[in-house]
């Protein structure tokens, strides 16, 4: 028997579920992108606030290039479970806030009417960093941004304005740094090429904060969803599976009304720079770096790689000696015991977060997760030996060529197997060759590659 709204009453007490009229709450979020990481961090919010009385804040999902979280979730009424993992206990809540799944190629029209309609009042995204359609300057990349949410989005604001409608908020949840200034800048770009007349109403009416977002969400597997269904004696397709620390810290910086989630831990203010760096640089980095190098090693889990002694002290270098001296704290953000607290939380068994799963779309992370950080130890004059290890294990994992999940895998493959890493090395920093760069603006770093 599957999980679904008239099912509900089969699961055992010790499930716990939503309180609220599902059915009375307005579609107040539109959300582009709704994988797992959606579902487990900011619906998880949604339906908390909703449970302490919220109103309207039930979220329609888009997909844009896969049916399978619409064939998980619309069967089941947008009903899924999400269980926290620690150690040898599993707590599930059934979450309510997901009313509907659209798949963005054949479901156009409605997935634009649902953002032009007066209930939405937020926009928010997980597409991951290639979502965002960057040229490697950093403009809009148009041709690729065809394929994203921008035609969807430009099209729906045009309606609002056209309909006298006050604007929405534009909420980025991928890790990008300044990812919604970013969010603004490409919109920006696309609304002044392809609907010039609704650039001033953007611009005045509609915001983009920026956005922190923490909590590790391992893809869920087969035996996952055996072990929950023998447990609460539904079977649920779009379970997800998360540890029990979460964060999320937004700048207040909302063009209209939303849930008031702050209730609920998240941090509304004025700057999330500090915050945002810290997770990129720490976390996100140490992260890539027990990928890379704990595939190499033979490990599959994050976990497994951390309890490799000379991987737990090359990540613990990159977060405490790379890292940490490139950021500013904000006032009461303790660093160090930051970087403790990451460790625990990789340790963490139950997880099971799998490398080649943060080893996917290396060429999106590393500048913001990596170069940065190197950038500035250059600067500075301090060291940074545990990203140069990183970077040579990325370089490794294209040369061998296999499991390599990056847009632009298939590109770097050819060139480090038929010209060599100088080529490859190359091609990423300063475009020798005739090709374009990858990573402009970091060819400082290339001495600590030769």
């Amino acid at each position: 028997m599957r999980l679904a709204p008239d099912t509900l009453h089969h699961l055992p007490p010790q499930v716990e579920r939503f309180g609220y009229d599902r059915d009375a709450q307005a579609l107040g979020i539109v959300h582009f992108g709704i994988g797992a990481f959606h579902r487990a961090h900011q619906a998880w919010y949604a339906d908390r606030a909703m449970a302490a009385g919220d109103e309207g804040w039930a979220i329609s999902g888009v997909s844009l290039r896969s049916t399978d979280v619409a064939a998980q979730l619309n069967p089941q009424g947008g009903l899924y479970t999400l269980t926290e993992r620690s150690g040898n206990a599993a707590n599930s809540r059934v979450i309510g806030a997901v009313r509907e799944v659209l798949f963005a190629p054949e479901q156009h029209e409605a997935v634009v009417a649902r953002i032009a309609d007066p209930a939405c009042h937020i926009v928010s995204f997980t597409v991951t960093e290639k979502g965002y359609a960057r040229a490697a300057d950093g403009s809009l990349d148009f041709a690729a941004a065809r394929q994203s949410f921008y035609p969807l989005l430009g099209e729906a604001l045009a309606r609002r304005r056209a309909a006298g409608l006050a604007g929405v908020t534009l909420l980025s949840c991928d890790n990008l740094a300044h990812n919604g200034a970013v969010l603004q800048r490409l919109m920006s770009e696309w609304i002044e090429a392809e609907a010039p007349a609704v650039a001033d109403w953007f611009e005045h009416y509609c915001t983009c904060p920026s956005t922190m977002i923490d909590r590790i969400v391992p893809r869920s597997g087969g035996e996952d969803l055996d072990d929950l269904e023998a447990r609460i004696g539904l079977r649920d397709e779009g379970a997800v599976f998360t540890e029990r620390f979460s964060q999320w810290v937004i700048e207040d910086r909302f063009a209209g009304s939303r849930p008031r989630w702050g209730r609920h831990g998240v941090q509304l203010v004025a700057d999330v720079a500090p915050y945002e760096t810290a997770k990129l640089r720490m976390l996100n980095g140490a992260h890539s770096l027990l990928a890379y190098c704990g595939l190499e090693a033979g490990y599959r889990f994050v976990h497994e790689a951390v309890a490799d002694r000379r991987l737990r002290e090359l990540a613990t270098r990159l977060m405490i000696e790379e890292a940490l001296p490139s950021i500013k704290p904000a006032p009461g953000q303790d660093l160090h015991a930051y970087a403790d607290q990451l460790l625990t939380r990789f340790a963490d068994p139950a997880l099971r977060h799998r490398l080649d799963q943060i080893a996917m779309d290396g060429t999106q992370k590393i500048p913001q997760r990596w170069l940065d950080t190197a950038i500035d130890c250059v600067r500075t004059g301090r060291r940074c030996d545990a990203i140069v290890a990183g970077l040579a294990a990325w370089l490794r994992h294209i040369e061998q060529g296999t499991a390599v999940d990056d847009p632009h895998g298939e590109t770097l493959v050819a060139l480090a197997q038929g010209e060599g890493r100088a080529a490859l090395v190359a091609h990423c920093f300063d475009g020798a060759g005739g090709r374009a760069p990858l990573w402009p603006g970091y060819t400082r770093l290339l001495p600590l590659l030769r």
